[in-house]
């Protein structure tokens, strides 16, 4: 009798922990993101800003010393942070690609702009049209019973779906949520963005200039100092906007029941930080507090934003999908330390490169495809940065130390640096015959990643654009159909991978054309009788299908 029931509890436990979690079990799960910031704080060892609330969440969570963007600008980032995906496997590589950056998104993309490829042909806008079965990863969660919420940036080179959140727009928050259900919340903060460097010029600095630290690739003067104290500045507020989150947090009675992300989108907004396929521009600050005993400290584990996909599915229970490049680091599906993340550099703006890297815990190798190119890119956005402006003056008039004129003269083919000595990457030790065996070793990792992962940057951007848009057009998601049969709809489309967002409403003329409100279609909808459903299908890339309505339209 006793042995009968030790074995029924045993398959009863053994069921449970193979089943999916239930909303009671599924944490909630909050993501608060900066922009254009290095791991610059004081858990970092950089106590210039002062940043209470960051401290106060680093001391409840783990602290990430080896976080990575893949590029070091935003959009090919968030492009992989939402997808799981490098943005060289996807095409989404190229800063940027169209108007989609806030989560509105154009959807409108105008011909030609006054760009050229590496082949020296003419570009336009457009949406990246990503591979077939490639889903924006919360559409996972919502199918498992997560209120999913972003406010408000997108900017993945393509326009969000509307199937990828319940909210998407500067309204959103977990407060909307329908009761009991669990929540993944997404904040975007722009205060640390590299324009606020000249927009906030008018606001008082709360950083001295006098004490803040002046990498030596820029030169210490009044503008640097200036510059340097403004960023700090801003990370000063960004900090307060992250206390105002976390307040409304606890004040809801949520903090001990959400795991939180903090992190940046990628590197500082200094000359020589963004754009860079450097420390500086790929290296970023990750907080993570976890619902886990046990889960405070830091910790060397190296992570990459193609992790962040696979990672959060895995919290929720969710087995994350194969075609996803990145691994999982907590969670139920949690995957072996990687030993290397991977970068790229490719157009940024109006300038076009092919520059590739890996880096472990001690090295960065460097592969430049086209050192016949400047390695000083003349990006005209930057130069509103009154610091850029005061080095370029510099530049033409001789005046930067050698190390500072560094940055515009010529590239080598392979770079090599060893982080721990040159935290800078200003001693390239590719030719020192002492590193020949960590040389081959690191260029060996770069062309493994390249061999098991596709690069569409080896294309010129407009040969890819002509891949992706046939005869100039963007292909057009085709509209949905409905199959009603006892007493359930079923609504498809014949685009193959497709995602359907539907709304069930009692008005039959209902517009809804706004990016938020849309439901995620995973089975039959009940309908009753007076109401009207609404569906458009969605495959990112492709134009969004033309609304249908049940009954007829």
């Amino acid at each position: 009798m006793q042995i009968s029931y030790l074995r029924t509890l045993l398959i009863i436990m053994v069921w449970c922990s193979l089943s999916p979690m239930s909303a009671q079990e599924k944490p909630n799960i909050l993501w608060i993101v900066c922009e254009d910031i290095s791991p610059t704080l004081s858990m970092y060892g950089d106590s210039t800003a002062r940043t209470p609330n960051l401290d106060a969440l680093a001391a409840d969570g783990m602290i990430y010393d080896y976080a990575f963007a893949p590029v070091g600008v935003c959009a090919p980032t968030r492009s992989a942070i939402i997808t799981g995906m490098y943005p060289t496997s996807i095409g989404t590589m190229h800063m940027r690609t169209g108007r989609d950056v806030m989560s509105w998104g154009q959807r409108v993309y105008d011909e030609e702009v006054d760009i050229t490829d590496l082949a020296g042909d003419t570009i336009r806008k457009y949406a990246a049209v990503i591979p077939e079965g490639v889903k924006c990863f919360p559409e996972y969660l919502r199918a498992a019973g997560y209120y999913c919420t972003n406010n408000q940036k997108t900017d993945y080179q393509f326009a969000a779906p509307v199937t990828a959140w319940d909210e998407n727009d500067n309204h959103a928050h977990w407060r909307n949520r329908p009761e009991g259900k669990p929540f993944f919340s997404v904040f975007n903060i722009g205060t640390t963005h590299e324009s606020r460097l000249w927009r906030n010029r008018d606001l008082p600095l709360t950083v001295s200039p006098a004490s803040v630290p002046v990498p030596p690739y820029l030169p210490d003067n009044e503008t640097t100092r200036t510059d340097v104290a403004r960023h700090y500045s801003n990370v000063e507020l960004m900090d307060a906007e992250v206390g105002e989150i976390i307040r409304q947090l606890r004040e809801d009675g949520l903090y001990d029941k959400t795991i939180i992300f903090f992190y940046s989108d990628h590197g500082g907004p200094l000359p020589r930080q963004k754009r860079e396929i450097y420390d500086s521009g790929l290296r970023v600050p990750l907080i993570i507090k976890s619902l886990k005993k046990g889960h405070q400290g830091r910790t060397e584990r190296m992570i990459s934003f193609v992790d962040y996909a696979p990672t959060l599915l895995s919290i929720a229970g969710i087995k994350p999908p194969a075609y996803m490049e990145g691994k999982a680091f907590m969670g139920r599906y949690e995957e072996p330390e990687r030993t290397f993340v991977f970068g790229s550099s490719d157009r940024f703006d109006e300038y076009s490169d092919r520059i590739r890297a890996v880096r472990t815990q001690d090295y960065l190798y460097i592969r430049n495809f086209l050192p016949n190119l400047p390695k000083y890119k003349d990006v005209g956005y930057r130069k509103q940065i009154p610091l850029m402006q005061e080095m370029l003056s510099l530049h033409i008039n001789g005046k930067l130390s050698r190390l500072q004129e560094s940055w515009f003269g010529t590239k080598v083919t392979e770079e090599l640096y060893h982080c721990p000595t040159d935290p800078h990457n200003l001693k390239n030790l590719a030719t020192d015959p002492a590193y020949h065996e960590t040389l081959t070793r690191m260029r060996n990792l770069l062309w493994h990643q390249m061999n098991v992962s596709p690069d569409w940057g080896q294309l010129p951007e407009a040969t890819m654009i002509d891949m992706m848009w046939p005869d100039g057009m963007q292909p057009e998601t085709d509209r949905p159909w409905f199959n009603f049969s006892d007493g359930k709809l079923e609504i498809g489309t014949s685009t193959p991978a497709a995602s359907i967002g539907y709304m069930i409403s009692d008005q039959e003329d209902l517009k809804p054309e706004n990016s938020s409100g849309w439901q995620l279609y995973t089975g039959p909808v009940e309908v009753q009788k007076g109401q009207f459903i609404y569906a458009v299908a969605e495959r990112i890339g492709f134009r969004q299908s033309q609304v249908a309505r049940y009954p007829g339209n």
